[in-house]
């Protein structure tokens, strides 16, 4: 790709793995595994199945339920590119909470099939991991379905399990139609670039709240 092969670990990123890994590698996002993750490095095997979700590295909570994490802690990037002859290009560079497992693999973080479409996602690594929504928003494009429902419908099925987790995916079929879906967060925006113009768009996310009163009302009519 023309790029030089080059460490690119810094003096303190190593000197904070290694006081990491001397601390017993706390904090660390592990549950339900043995042996126990609060006093250990591992390696762990699953002692149990759980929905539950974390927010361990939830920094805070305001009056209006939003998370705030410190800036630093996020810098996810994820690009689905459509050329002019239709190809298509996903791919996704995560680094999230530290010490966490991430989400850069095809089908999670990012997915592409060309003649069809492409996604990018953001957000628990562990838990999209399970739910492959960049794979499911492509596959859901496959079958005809338009790029803003497909993100909604992978966002929801993730809900379905973990009301609580917090992320979005973009979806971008092959004619350059695009779509974006988002939870638990006040809103989410994502850039689009065509020939030499780029600008920014926010789409309003899907809550906890929310969701819970619409299936109340669905229940009741």
């Amino acid at each position: 790709m023309g790029f030089k092969e080059e460490n690119l670990s810094t003096t303190f990123s190593h000197n904070m793995f290694l006081e990491w890994r001397n601390n017993s590698c706390q904090p660390n996002f592990w549950r339900n595994v043995v042996p126990d993750p609060t006093k250990t490095c591992g390696p762990y095997h699953p002692k149990n199945h759980s929905h539950s979700s974390s927010n361990s590295y939830v920094t805070s909570i305001d009056s209006n339920g939003w998370v705030h994490r410190y800036r630093f802690h996020h810098d996810t990037i994820g690009m689905v590119v459509v050329d002019s002859a239709g190809s298509i290009c996903a791919g996704t560079s995560s680094n999230g909470a530290r010490f966490k497992l991430n989400s850069p693999i095809p089908g999670a973080g990012a997915y592409a099939v060309d003649g069809v479409g492409g996604a990018a996602a953001t957000g628990d690594g562990d838990v999209m991991i399970r739910f492959m929504p960049s794979f499911f928003v492509v596959e859901q494009m496959r079958l005809g379905t338009k790029p803003y429902k497909a993100t909604h419908k992978a966002i929801k099925r993730i809900l379905d399990y973990y009301p609580k987790f917090q992320g979005a995916v973009v979806g971008v079929n092959s004619n350059g139609t695009y779509g974006a879906a988002c939870a638990n967060m006040e809103n989410f925006m994502f850039s689009i670039g065509e020939a030499s113009k780029t600008r920014t768009e926010s789409v309003a996310c899907i809550t906890s709240s929310s969701r819970s009163g619409r299936q109340k009302k669905s229940k009741t009519t």
